[in-house]
């Protein structure tokens, strides 16, 4: 990997955590609605931006997450939704395009994460509520998030050239 590579990664993990612990109060709830999920558009951009997202992921939840599995989960959930949108890239036609089709992606894996609070946390809140209504509210929280991150990123974009930065 090259020191470039590694350095932006670096950079993006930070960026990913920092975020996190600004929302912390409203990243780990029933309905998340964590905005560094954001950081997540970047591998439409260039697909080596997936080290430092799952850097980030895996600090931010050992740093902060209730639910200890939140660590695996976390980062097995963006490690396939990345994935599946790095490989879909080649199949869909611009920035936009993709993102959108980011954006379902990690709606839908939420699942992922719906699964663990359901079977492997103790968290009370969470206790005695069916599975589907769990993924709902979490997936409506991604869904939001990661909308909200489209333009936002493609403007960003505009300024910073994220295909050219790692």
């Amino acid at each position: 990997m090259k020191v470039k590579t590694m350095a932006t990664s670096g950079i993006i993990a930070a960026l990913y955590v920092a975020v996190t612990f600004l929302v912390t109060p409203f990243g780990f709830t029933l309905i998340q609605f964590r905005i560094s999920e954001m950081f997540n558009h970047l591998v439409v951009f260039n697909k080596k931006y997936i080290f430092g997202i799952i850097v980030g992921v895996f600090i931010a939840n050992l740093l902060f997450s209730p639910v200890a599995v939140d660590i695996i989960f976390g980062v097995l959930h963006s490690a396939i939704a990345l994935s599946i949108t790095i490989f879909s890239a080649k199949f869909i036609n611009g920035i936009f395009k993709r993102m959108l089709f980011n954006t379902v992606v990690f709606t839908a894996t939420m699942i992922i994460i719906a699964f663990q609070l359901s079977f492997f946390a103790d968290i009370p809140e969470f206790n005695g509520l069916p599975f589907l209504l769990i993924y709902l509210t979490l997936a409506i929280g991604e869904f939001i998030v990661m909308a909200i991150g489209i333009p936002l990123m493609i403007a960003l974009n505009k300024r910073l050239k994220f295909e050219k930065l790692i």
